[in-house]
């Protein structure tokens, strides 16, 4: 299957992830059944964030050829380790592989595996010569290469099982916001929007907030009000609740929203419930832990970094821990 029908096959099915037909509705509320992380609104909007920024014919087409040749003369098994701390959140490293020509053994999280498998059968209804781009194994033996994404424990294992071969290991990340105290009500209601987004679950979610001393957090605190809902959610509330009593007990200072509570502490990784924030002197400060803490970084926001509000919205080049994984899948030669 050359590249271009590879293309079509991805830009049909990203016309039916936004359709309505009954099957992939059904599909939709069975994933929010089985995992109650995953609202409606939240596997809609990474739903979205598929078809419209990775399944759009201009960008994946300027993207599939301006990196590919026409056709892949010896394609290779990838194994494909997925997350399942957002919807269909591995969905990017299958069609990296994919696009690249090359057969998927993924194994699914049973946390998120519903909406990929119907989405697998979907397409081998239309095209059963797709199926050696789509296997869903419990085991990934015998693959050439393997991208495995999961914690930093998992990691080791990943390195265990997989270091002998041509692979891409992914460990935890978090994102940063970088504040200078003149923000407008906009872009700290676009902040906002990078924190509390799937209730901050994923590496591109907002966890920590460097500050210049003597911040005033009022404005901040107040621009959350569009998710108050996230603050309802009874396992977030479970763990705001948690969070809560801890700083209680510790007599702790914190300043709360009812959505999230802000502590200042040095970990740039939060638990759910907290946003983390360190105090500033002077602006060198930050770049020097910026830069000790890039490995653990996925996106800086604000000053000297993206937009506010963009974290959730990667285009297909964005590639997590900055690892082309297109370029990965391209260059691998056939083991010896």
């Amino acid at each position: 299957m050359n590249l271009t029908e590879r293309i079509d096959w991805a830009l049909q099915l990203g016309d039916y992830m936004q359709s309505t037909d009954p099957a992939w509705q059904e599909a939709i509320r069975q994933a929010s059944t089985a995992n109650p992380w995953f609202t409606p609104e939240n596997i809609q909007f990474s739903i979205d964030r598929i078809a419209l920024s990775f399944l759009a014919p201009a960008p994946l087409t300027e993207w599939a050829k301006a990196e590919l040749p026409p056709q892949q003369e010896s394609p290779m098994t990838i194994g494909l380790v997925m997350a399942s701390n957002l919807p269909l959140v591995g969905f990017h490293d299958w069609l990296c592989t994919f696009i690249a020509g090359h057969h998927a053994r993924i194994k699914l999280s049973a946390q998120d595996s519903i909406l990929f498998e119907h989405l697998r059968t979907r397409l081998l209804e239309w095209e059963p010569r797709l199926s050696p781009y789509i296997q869903v194994c419990e085991r990934l033996n015998g693959a050439d290469a393997y991208i495995a994404t999961g914690s930093d424990n998992t990691s080791r294992y990943f390195e265990y099982y997989f270091g002998q071969y041509p692979h891409i290991i992914r460990k935890n990340r978090t994102s940063v916001a970088r504040l200078t105290g003149d923000e407008s009500a906009d872009e700290l209601k676009s902040l906002s929007k990078d924190m509390y987004l799937y209730f901050g679950r994923g590496c591109r979610n907002v966890t920590h907030l460097f500050v210049p001393r003597g911040y005033d957090f009022q404005p901040l605190l107040e621009s959350g009000g569009a998710f108050q809902h996230v603050a309802e959610h009874h396992k977030f509330k479970n763990n705001y609740d948690y969070q809560l009593a801890i700083c209680i007990l510790n007599k702790e200072y914190y300043m709360t929203n009812g959505i999230a509570l802000f502590v200042e502490r040095p970990s740039l990784y939060a638990p759910i419930g907290m946003i983390y924030y360190t105090q500033y002197d002077r602006w060198e400060e930050t770049d020097a832990r910026l830069a000790e803490q890039k490995e653990k970084i996925q996106c800086l926001v604000g000053a000297g970094g993206v937009p506010f509000g963009t974290t959730q919205y990667p285009n297909l080049s964005d590639y997590a821990d900055g690892v082309n994984t297109l370029d990965f899948l391209r260059t691998l030669q056939p083991r010896r």
